[in-house]
């Protein structure tokens, strides 16, 4: 029994030890070989990351960038405020897909996400602050107004008030 477990032991230790490492070399017909082993003298190891099934969608999304400051002056044309949509705060893809199938509007979309989940506004207002107002109605009534206030072309807030 002792026998038993001391070889248990050393297994286990052993095993503890073992690394994975990938090798790769070329060979004689300048083909790029992978191994588990050297495979030669010009043998590079190869670091391999852990991919493990789980975990959050977004983890492995590349650092965002740094915003760069705003000019003194802003153009009100089309191009500069496609430009500031891109600024918008990252939804992915199957949040945004979810919001939009419950026609949901959520802080950081871009226009064209809420006439996505809304369609087109009934009333827009410009002004200091770009607002959008949809209106729901139950049985031809007026049930609720959804007040959607956008900055640098995305959604800042929205605001749900009864008439």
């Amino acid at each position: 029994m002792l026998r038993l477990l001391i070889s248990l032991a050393f297994l286990l230790a052993f095993t503890a030890s073992v690394q994975a490492q990938v090798f790769r070399c070329i060979d004689a017909e300048n083909n790029t070989v992978f191994s588990d082993s050297p495979c030669g003298e010009d043998a590079e190891a190869i670091q391999l990351r852990d991919n493990y099934i789980g975990g959050r969608f977004n983890q492995n999304l590349p650092a965002p960038k740094a915003a760069e400051p705003e000019p003194q002056e802003k153009a009100k044309n089309t191009s500069d405020n496609e430009s500031k949509a891109a600024t918008c705060r990252f939804i992915n893809s199957t949040d945004l897909r979810r919001h939009l199938i419950r026609e949901q509007v959520v802080e950081g979309m871009t226009r064209e996400h809420v006439r996505r989940a809304f369609g087109n506004p009934p009333e827009t207002y410009g002004g200091p602050q770009e607002v959008w107002i949809y209106q729901t109605r139950y049985y031809g009534a007026l049930y609720e107004l959804t007040y959607v206030y956008f900055k640098d072309g995305c959604v800042e807030r929205v605001e749900y008030r009864k008439p």
